[in-house]
């Protein structure tokens, strides 16, 4: 063997046996599992890089689903299969020795897509890419992806991330999927505990290894190396999992210059007065209102733009918060999927720009479908009689963000005359 091949068995013998080959919990997988809503009956699903198994043995247990875990390290499989027949699961957990990135299976083949701990090893982008087609429709792919927590990352951190993957922040993979063509579901930080799951019992395992072994001093040197860039700048980077699912059949994109007259138009055209289309020209020339990136448009087949929504500064209580107002669709496009398309775009844009709260006065039936529930329920007043069930909000900040959602009265940009 060569040298290679011999560091590379005594690190598989450090891992072997472990409960986890990354970062993460049962309480994480459930959490994640949630943000994919109801699944079919029993749903097909596809782990991919699955190690010994602890996913898809909770997945297959919770959905009933039948579970493809798929992974190359053929022992980790072994591991798998024994752990399925010792949990009456072998009929609906398959193991599979298979590349993540050059998979077998025809489009359309899965109702859930999994990956933790796993993308990186072929990039998040390719990811997203390579991954989509497999989703039947109304599918969701679920990943996690290592990222910088921090703006300026440590010279030392950044040196010994750059020599294993290439890490990126949240926003830039917000973005990153949107860009792929996915709604965002949900969003989870992964807390501290995450990592102490994965890193204890691996911290046992290499102090009670044998350092005489073939290989195992450098598997240790750079386990070691690893467990201290934790304990010394664990605060740069942490695991955020992803929950996401193909954008509909709507183009949505932001806004641009060249948009300008037809976000009129549409605006126009959707409402029996002119002063919504009015209120989003006097809120674009408001620099304290408008927030660059957020108004969005869906195109029609056409190119033309066929929906717009907008998504502008507002106070909540006196903190910073968002408003979602106007959202018009031509009257032809409507019923469509248009509008959807075009409210979830600016909602996944909000979130990717780091917007925590977004409030929307508007119909009680509509915009419950994309999450917002009663405003009171937070706390959260118009600065004017409404009906409560009109009077709706979101909180986009990502599961695990401890910070307060404000709460008070809404304060308009002055554009609104309230």
């Amino acid at each position: 063997m060569t040298d290679d091949t011999v560091v590379r068995d005594s690190f598989f013998a450090l891992h072997h046996g472990l409960p986890r080959q990354g970062p993460g919990s049962d309480a994480t997988t459930r959490q994640l599992l949630s943000f994919a809503g109801p699944l079919p009956d029993r749903p097909r699903i596809l782990d991919l890089g699955c190690g010994p198994g602890r996913s898809a043995l909770l997945l297959a247990e919770a959905t009933g689903g039948e579970v493809t875990a798929v992974d190359l390290h053929e022992p980790f499989l072994g591991e798998l299969r024994t752990a399925a027949r010792e949990r009456g699961l072998a009929d609906r957990v398959h193991a599979v020795a298979a590349d993540m990135g050059d998979l077998p299976y025809p489009a359309g083949s899965f109702d859930l897509v999994w990956a933790e701990s796993s993308a990186y090893s072929i990039g998040f982008d390719t990811a997203l890419a390579r991954w989509r087609p497999l989703l039947a429709p109304g599918g969701t792919l679920v990943l996690t992806e290592c990222e910088w927590t921090v703006d300026t990352p440590s010279p030392e951190a950044r040196a010994f991330w750059d020599e294993h993957a290439e890490l990126r922040t949240s926003a830039q993979n917000l973005r990153a999927c949107t860009a792929a063509g996915y709604s965002v579901l949900g969003v989870h930080h992964q807390p501290e505990s995450d990592w102490d799951e994965y890193y204890g019992p691996l911290a046992e395992r290499a102090g009670a290894a044998d350092p005489a072994r073939p290989g195992m001093a450098e598997a240790l040197a750079a386990t070691r190396a690893e467990l201290a860039m934790r304990r010394e700048h664990g605060g740069e980077y942490g695991y955020t999992g992803y929950a996401l699912r193909p954008a509909g059949a709507w183009p949505t994109r932001p806004e641009t210059a060249e948009d300008r007259e037809a976000v009129h138009a549409v605006n126009s055209a959707a409402f029996p007065t002119p002063d919504e289309a009015d209120l989003v020209d006097a809120l674009r020339a408001d620099a304290t209102a408008w927030l660059d990136g957020l108004s969005y448009v869906a195109e029609a087949p056409d190119g033309s733009v066929a929906a717009h929504a907008l998504i502008t500064r507002c106070t909540v209580g006196g903190a910073p918060a968002a408003a979602l107002a106007p959202v018009a669709v031509l009257p032809e496009h409507q019923r469509t999927g248009a509008g959807s398309a075009v409210v979830r775009a600016v909602l996944d844009a909000a979130r990717a720009r780091g917007e925590r709260f977004v409030v929307v006065l508007g119909h009680p039936e509509y915009y419950p479908r994309f999450g917002f529930t009663p405003a009171s329920g937070f706390g959260v007043s118009a600065p004017f009689e409404v009906p409560d069930e009109a009077l709706t909000a979101l909180v986009l900040a990502p599961d695990g963000d401890s910070a307060p959602i404000p709460r008070g009265t809404i304060t308009y940009p002055a554009a609104f005359g309230v």
